[in-house]
């Protein structure tokens, strides 16, 4: 087991027995994590008839566990640096065991959002936990291809929840979505405690309780600001003002945070330019590419009729790309010899055209979409793997957990605005398109049972224009946010290379 050195660091990694196999154990727990994001989609008609939910029901259903999950990020990454890395997984993984279990015996709405809530908590250990072990148990050579193939499980859970919700589905009761996920957390469980080393920040000091609360707190209003958005009205007193408390009470958490004796977050972090690069960089990537894919998913679904199952399907070449780049080593190699900057420009560029030939190209067959969806991995194979490394080497080791904190929010934060803010594009679009007697109809759904017969192509086409319209402006924001992420790096690292002296001049100017 390794010892901590001065800094807080574990001993060089290398002389961690079966850190491969300790990975395989990070991935499955983070696997799971990122599959009941999108798992319960496919659901959603059963819930609604076998628990009596309404919609608003549904939407909590779905909801509780992002919610839950996006506002203990931060609190959670500094609670696996201060209680100890491996504590905090076996915990995370109890918790979402627990979680699952009674949400998979769920009889009622209200319990399975209860219990989708609790699997929120453990959840966010989960993803900090996970990122925070393999900084420690993997040295600088072994960390790019380690992080690589952690992220890549992330592409791939997010992949993978419609059709495993679906092939469950067609099988077994709606319950069994959860309840599988318990002998993979019981595996996790005891090889965890065998295999994962303990570590943790011997600087820690007290638990920081203001900041937990406020971080919490602010992060989960904004969240919900940003999913209840579309359907409430963006100007709506509720959106508005939870935002607006949520932005003021993370202003109150800044200005804590600079005044704690012990920090949950060192916000001098943020006066490192390569860490607010890595930061700025995760936000806008992760709002183009998860919108826009969000979109994509909708395309599979409304205009080409596939089931969600089918639709997840389809879209598996895109995360099996990442996976086998990663696995196979050659994301690593390839960022290692473009460099950070280089590797977040190229790999975004190729997200973006991966995107632009699906929606532009031709839409008949799969040969097109094939084509576009190995493009689109290829990109985020080389682009995902190095914003996290970005995140992760611009802050000591032995602050991993605040490090996966941080990373985790921006994603999330990116993630619900992107799906939010394309979303939106989409249904102004949608709107503008119909004939006037079907406006402010609604969803596509809603729309198309209200037109008949008669008007049914003029619908699915109004519809299938809207969404090219949402994903190009997504591929677009992929472009651009990769580009300003690798340019604000390539700045940072200009300026380090040039010495303290220019640094600080640098600062004295702004």
């Amino acid at each position: 087991m390794p010892t901590a050195s001065a800094d807080g660091a574990a001993t060089p990694p290398a002389a961690v027995p079966h850190r491969w196999l300790i990975l395989a154990v990070l991935c499955l727990a983070q696997l799971v994590v990122v599959l009941d994001n999108t798992v319960l989609t496919v659901a959603v008609p059963v819930l609604t008839v076998e628990l009596d939910a309404g919609t608003a029901d549904v939407q909590w259903m779905i909801n509780a566990y992002a919610l839950m999950l996006s506002g203990l990020l931060l609190s959670a990454g500094s609670a696996v640096d201060r209680y100890g890395r491996r504590r905090m997984l076996l915990v995370g993984l109890a918790l979402f065991g627990l979680g699952s279990t009674a949400a998979g015996l769920a009889r009622t709405a209200e319990q399975l959002i209860t219990a989708r809530a609790g699997m929120g908590v453990g959840g966010a250990l989960l993803a900090t936990a996970t990122l925070a072990v393999a900084m420690q148990v993997f040295d600088a050579a072994e960390r790019s291809r380690a992080i690589g193939i952690w992220a890549a499980t992330s592409a791939l859970g997010f992949a993978a929840g419609p059709p495993i919700g679906g092939l469950v589905l067609a099988h077994l009761p709606w319950g069994a979505i959860f309840l599988v996920n318990v002998p993979i957390v019981v595996v996790c469980l005891l090889a965890g405690r065998i295999l994962v080393p303990e570590s943790r920040d011997p600087t820690g000091g007290r638990l920081d309780l203001g900041g937990v609360t406020l971080s919490t707190a602010g992060l989960t209003a904004i969240v919900w600001a940003i999913i209840s958005g579309p359907e409430r009205g963006w100007a709506s007193a509720p959106v508005l003002g939870v935002g607006t408390a949520g932005v003021f009470l993370l202003a109150l958490f800044v200005g804590w945070e600079r005044r704690c004796a012990h920090p949950m977050l060192d916000m001098h972090f943020f006066r490192d330019r390569r860490f607010v690069g890595a930061v700025c960089g995760v936000v806008l990537i992760t709002f183009g590419a998860t919108g826009a894919l969000f979109l994509l998913t909708q395309q599979l679904q409304f205009v080409r009729g596939y089931p969600a199952w089918e639709a997840g399907l389809r879209m598996a070449p895109f995360a099996l790309s990442i996976v086998t780049l990663n696995v196979g080593g050659v994301a690593a190699l390839a960022i290692r010899r473009l460099g950070l900057p280089t590797a977040i420009a190229v790999g975004m560029t190729l997200l973006a055209a991966g995107l632009a030939l699906v929606t532009h190209g031709p839409s008949e067959g799969y040969a097109t979409l094939l084509a576009g969806l190995l493009v689109m991995g290829t990109g985020c194979a080389l682009a995902n793997p190095a914003i996290v490394e970005a995140v992760m080497s611009a802050i000591p080791t032995h602050k991993a957990g605040a490090g996966a904190g941080v990373d985790g929010t921006m994603t999330e934060v990116g993630s619900s605005l992107g799906v939010a803010v394309l979303g939106a594009v989409l249904n102004a679009r949608f709107g503008a398109l119909l004939p006037a007697a079907l406006a402010g109809a609604g969803s596509f759904p809603a729309t198309l049972a209200a037109a008949g017969p008669d008007r049914e192509e003029a619908v699915t086409t109004a519809f299938a224009e809207a969404l090219r319209t949402g994903q190009t402006v997504g591929a677009v924001a992929v472009l651009v946010g990769g580009l300003v992420a690798a340019a604000l790096l390539w700045r940072a690292d200009r300026l380090a290379r040039r010495g303290p002296a220019s640094v600080n001049l640098h600062k004295a100017h702004i």
